[in-house]
């Protein structure tokens, strides 16, 4: 399944996440290690506070890194398409993390994106969507759930507990670090929790982010500098 554009209202688009939502692609199996994992993010405005609105300065970037080396990095300076709604974030970001990800010159095997999977109200947010939408197997990753619970796991690197929304899981808590708080984890499109798990795993670097992410976000935030905008950190950068 191809979703062939993004929808632009709210009714298009709950339409469309029902629909990825039953949808049955192949799982993706990934290749031999180390594999090509890319990321893409958004920033807005320093400062911006609220829902914001259509037509908001945005950067976006991605990048596909093999272990740390860097493959690919690319940034775009866009507008968003919407305001933040919970459960329809692809309104406000998915042409412009859409974008980003093809002014790569590599794609990577998989990608790591800034949203959830199934942990959403009709089972298929953004990571899930934006994976549907460029043809590549996507894991979520974000630092709280949108609206599954569980209990955290063990202190030790590579534990994970499961979270479940209405008792069925969606995703997972992930230790990346001993002792740090840990991330949750969102299979997305064509990955299974098994392998949305290995792949955060082996992108992790000592630090309790994927370094993917962490790269994309330090792209787009210095071209937002570059246009008058200070950086800044988030808890995805830790």
């Amino acid at each position: 399944m191809t979703q062939p554009a993004w929808p632009s209202t709210a009714p298009e688009l709950i339409a469309s996440q029902r629909a990825l939502a039953a949808a049955t692609p192949n799982p993706w199996t990934p290749p031999d290690p180390p594999i090509a994992i890319g990321a893409c993010v958004v920033v807005f405005p320093r400062g911006q506070s609220g829902r914001g609105t259509a037509g908001d300065l945005a950067w976006a970037a991605a990048a596909v890194l093999r272990r740390r080396r860097v493959l690919a990095e690319a940034t775009i300076a866009t507008t968003a398409t919407g305001h933040y709604e919970p459960g329809l974030l692809a309104l406000r970001e998915g042409p412009a993390l859409e974008a980003a990800v093809h002014a790569l010159a590599l794609a990577p095997d998989v990608l790591l994106v800034d949203a959830t999977g199934r942990d959403h109200p009709r089972r298929a947010g953004l990571a899930l969507h934006l994976g549907s939408v460029i043809g590549l197997p996507t894991v979520g990753v974000t630092h709280r759930p949108l609206l599954a619970h569980g209990p955290w796991p063990s202190q030790e690197r590579g534990a994970h507990s499961p979270l479940l929304v209405d008792g069925a899981p969606v995703g997972a808590w992930l230790r990346t670090r001993r002792g740090a708080r840990p991330l949750a984890i969102h299979p997305g499109w064509r990955t299974t929790l098994e392998v949305a798990i290995e792949v955060v795993l082996a992108s992790t670097h000592g630090h309790r982010t994927p370094e993917p992410i962490r790269h994309a976000r330090r792209l787009a935030r210095v071209m937002r500098a570059a246009n008058g905008n200070e950086l800044a950190t988030s808890a995805l950068d830790k």
